[in-house]
């Protein structure tokens, strides 16, 4: 019976007990366990001097060889690889680093530093202009306030002390709330509910006051009549009219408002068309196609504007304006028709909006100037505008009406520089500068403009305005040369005309001078009485025929008293 034991003792046994575990078996790793080591598995620590244990053998270290060539390797990538130096690293980095490389490398060391100081004041200058230009375009908050700081000197004790704590301005609303607000009832509600009641009233002669009051006399329980709305109407108007009347006839016998016009005006006040809505209705669709047609256009956009603010619709019309700048930003009709409709604190970023897309607009610069308010805002926005647009004499114009006689003396100085061809500008110099500097500035504007008789003119009237009347006849015979030089027509009627300026201005002599040169400039000898004539009575000038030496005879001879008469 003791070996049937034993073999089925055997037959349940597992084949791995007794058996060592294989390497790197860890037990329940099945389940999600993790082994771990503790002090006792791996034992007292070990001396430095103790020979090491073969079974924990440190991993081994990859072969020294196999370093030095994965070193020596170059990175070929393309990420490493630059047109102008090629690949980075070193090109000698294998070879032995001697003295005469360091040497070379001392060199160009020393090299590298000359150069760096060299520039070193240029970059130095560079970083302060451009830590200043900085500083100007975003200033401290301190900076920013320096001007407001020095007004709280003028702050008085005070107003120091009757400055707001800061933790006021916290629930203001909870602390301070509104004031109660009363709506006037409306008639209608008042008459409703007295439809229902009935109100009551004590009659005088109900017998209240007698020994015996009469009680079978209903007077406690008399009702009121109903409230008429028809009569407080009447009375509102009646009390309107007795106001208008008051006001027109004032102490003084002026009338300030006209009753009878009262309400006409208040209707004109409010625009609105007159015509047909079925016109309007079409317009709008017309206008929308041309607009959908072609967006580019810009009288399109400006009729749709106009056609919405004539009907009342002024937002509309800002919309629509607003919207043709955004597809044509280089339109400046647009801009000028946008800054038109807006307000002028909005027209303002609306015309600020259009010079960064149309700098050179010379309409638009002038628009910015007329809506400021103050000289010295519409003299910088004017020269700013010149910065833009230097060779507009229209700008230059409007800028020097805004300046001192001394400030526009230089201004136009500037002026003449970058209009050179403008005769407006070397006359308004002149007229500012001295004797010696205005003949200067006219032999400039000779130089520059020499088909202009004005410039002529202007020289001889500033002769004789000196005292220099012999300058006077050899301006004005030099004046028709050199115009006739230069391709001119002289035309007498002009020339009579300037005569005339002169007369007015005072400078009779030069007046003289003048019509003695042109009188008989390009007239044949049969038609001189003809044609002085015509001059006489056209220019009217015979006071100065009758003062003028006239070398010819002729018009003595020719003008008797029935024609001077007639």
């Amino acid at each position: 019976m003791a070996v049937p034991s034993v073999s089925l003792n055997t037959r349940n046994k597992k084949h791995f007990l007794g058996v060592p575990a294989p390497l790197g078996y860890v037990a329940g790793v099945g389940r999600g366990a993790t082994g771990f080591t503790t002090r006792s598995d791996i034992g007292p620590a070990r001396d430095a001097n103790d020979v090491s244990d073969d079974r924990h053998a440190p991993p081994t270290k990859r072969a020294k060889k196999k370093e030095e060539e994965e070193e020596d390797e170059e990175d070929l990538n393309d990420s490493n690889y630059d047109e102008f130096s090629g690949y980075g690293g070193s090109l000698f980095s294998k070879d032995p680093y001697d003295k005469d490389d360091e040497e070379a490398d001392a060199i160009y060391e020393a090299i590298d530093k000359r150069m760096d100081e060299k520039r070193k004041e240029y970059r130095e200058k560079r970083l302060r202009e451009e830590l200043e230009r900085y500083r100007q375009e975003r200033p401290k908050i301190q900076q920013q306030f320096s001007d407001l700081k020095r007004e709280l000197v003028h702050v008085t004790e005070d107003e120091w002390k009757n400055v707001p704590e800061v933790g006021d301005a916290r629930n203001r609303k909870q602390r301070n709330p509104r004031a109660e607000k009363f709506t006037p009832l409306p008639d209608s509600v008042l008459a409703r509910n007295l439809g229902g009641e009935t109100s009551t009233s004590i009659d005088p002669s109900s017998g209240l006051a007698s020994m015996m009051p009469g009680v079978a006399t209903p007077g406690m329980l008399t009702p009121t009549g109903d409230l008429d709305l028809r009569k407080i109407g009447q009375a509102r108007n009646t009390l309107m009219n007795v106001k208008l009347n008051q006001v027109s006839d004032s102490v003084e016998g002026q009338t300030v408002v006209d009753p009878k016009g009262y309400l006409t005006d208040l209707q004109s006040m409010i625009p609105t068309y007159g015509g047909d809505i079925n016109d309007i209705k079409k317009a709008r669709l017309l206008l929308k196609s041309v607009r959908e047609t072609n967006p580019n256009h810009p009288p399109a956009w400006i009729a749709s504007a106009r056609l919405e603010e004539v009907t009342g619709k002024v937002q509309a019309a800002r919309n629509l304006i607003m919207k043709g700048c955004e597809v044509n930003p280089t339109s400046e009709d647009l801009w000028l028709e946008a800054a038109r409709l807006q307000p002028p604190d909005t027209a303002k970023a609306v015309i600020a909006q259009s010079v960064r897309h149309i700098p050179t607009s010379v309409r638009i610069w002038i628009k910015a100037a007329d809506l400021e308010t103050e000289v010295k805002a519409k003299r910088r926005v004017y020269r700013k505008a010149l910065e833009h647009i230097p060779n507009s004499v229209r700008l230059w114009k409007a800028a020097v009406e805004l300046e001192e006689p001394e400030d526009a003396r230089i201004l136009l100085s500037r002026a003449v520089e970058c209009c050179p061809t403008s005769v407006d500008l070397w006359l308004a110099l002149a007229r500012l500068e001295t004797y010696d500097n205005a003949r200067k500035v006219l032999n400039k504007a000779r130089e520059n403009i020499p088909t202009d008789r004005q410039i002529w003119t202007t020289a001889a009237k500033l002769e004789e305005a000196n005292g220099n009347k012999h300058m006077v006849e050899k301006i004005i015979e030099r004046a028709i040369s050199s115009l006739s030089a230069n391709g001119v027509e002289i035309n007498r009627e002009h020339w009579f005309k300037e005569a005339m300026e002169a007369e007015k201005a005072g400078a009779v002599h030069c007046c003289q001078v003048i019509v003695k040169a042109i009188i008989g400039y390009g007239v044949e000898e049969e038609d001189r009485k003809h044609t002085w004539m015509e001059d006489a009575e056209t220019v009217r000038l015979f006071v100065v025929f009758i003062h003028i030496e006239i070398k010819w005879g002729l018009l003595y001879q020719l003008m008797n008293k029935q024609e001077i008469e007639r």
